[in-house]
């Protein structure tokens, strides 16, 4: 029985800590990996009264499962592939233990409560850490030039015609929004910019419209502080889809990523036109959120091709703007210009 218990809890904290390492140093996931953490340490620190017992049970040379060198290794063909197995094995430690532990008297009777807990949790978990697998690779493509479509700055201009001018100036990532239309004319154009995006390999992104992100399958969906809460945003996307959020100070920030935020919009750095009212936070706000967030940090607000560098030396991934694109005449050539300036950076 000693045996058994010893075996299934080494399987147990490894598989969690490979799942934590994941989780800290490949996603940079501070809310994930510590859950992992305190699971592994809660776990052990339960059975802590058995461990001299559990060693002086092993038998490593005997162990008719143990490893022999014909045996050939389960490679993983990718990283959600590693999460998943060790996901499966964590899990299937659990159900052992949590079943020994039904047994009246044995070592660990009482505990199944825990084990059962601790399962469902690693459920939850490796749900979590795919989902984060599947943006990972949006996440990263953040960083760069963040253009909002907002149509009171298009100035009556096709939204499609100067998404495609953007695009060839080196935007990286296309956010419409538009709060004066009725659904049916923002679905059309949307269908169309998602369209254009997905041709030239740009993140698509809807503003504040859950039901037009999904109609169109949008890359993300962006909310901000009034908005439906990351959270429960989460309970409704689809787990591929990128969730951003707008803040204005570290609190918001924090919160936000903790929430479930895939990035996290910080502004207004300077003052601004596109927004009849906004708050003015700075730079020195934007180095504040950098030490507390690990998710993509995109700054907006005031920003221009004089100032990018300056952003971008205070910790910005990327920059979202609106007049200093759409303001332009030659919306390609403005892209353009702050793209370079952030490339020297």
């Amino acid at each position: 029985m000693l045996r058994l218990v010893d075996a299934n809890l080494d399987r147990l904290g490894e598989g969690l800590r490979v799942l934590e390492d994941v989780s800290r140093f490949l996603l940079n996931d501070a809310v994930l990996s510590k859950r992992l953490k305190v699971m592994r340490h809660t776990l052990v620190k339960d059975l802590g009264p058995l461990e001299q017992e559990l060693l002086l049970a092993r038998r490593v040379a005997d162990d008719v499962g143990a490893p022999t060198k014909k045996r050939i290794a389960l490679q993983h063909q990718n990283l959600p592939a590693l999460v998943a197995a060790n996901s499966r094995r964590v899990q299937e430690s659990l159900r052992v233990l949590e079943e020994f532990s039904r047994l009246s008297g044995g070592q660990l009777a009482g505990r199944a409560g825990s084990f059962e807990n601790a399962r469902f949790e690693v459920y939850d978990l490796e749900q979590q850490l795919l989902g984060r697998f599947l943006r990972y690779d949006k996440a990263g493509r953040l960083k760069g030039l963040y253009l909002v479509l907002d149509a009171t700055a298009l100035r009556g201009r096709d939204e499609v015609e100067v998404a495609t001018a953007a695009i060839r100036g080196g935007v990286k990532t296309i956010q419409l929004r538009d709060k004066r239309r009725s659904k049916a004319e923002l679905l059309e154009t949307a269908r169309k910019l998602k369209g254009l995006c997905a041709k030239k390999g740009v993140l698509f992104v809807v503003n504040d419209h859950l039901d037009i992100a999904l109609a169109v399958n949008a890359d993300g969906i962006h909310l901000g502080q009034d908005d439906l809460p990351p959270a429960e945003a989460r309970r409704i996307l689809p787990i591929g889809m990128l969730i951003g959020c707008s803040t204005h100070g570290v609190a918001e920030a924090v919160r936000a990523q903790a929430n479930g935020a895939d990035y996290v919009a910080i502004g207004s750095m300077y003052p601004t036109t596109s927004k009849e009212k906004y708050k003015l936070v700075g730079l020195e706000t934007l180095r504040r959120v950098r030490l507390k967030v690990s998710v993509p940090l995109i700054a907006i607000g005031g920003i221009n091709h004089t100032n990018v560098p300056e952003v971008m030396k205070a910790g910005a991934d990327g920059v979202a703007v609106i007049g200093a694109v759409l303001g332009a005449d030659d919306v390609e050539k403005a892209a353009g210009k702050l793209v370079e300036k952030m490339k020297r950076i």
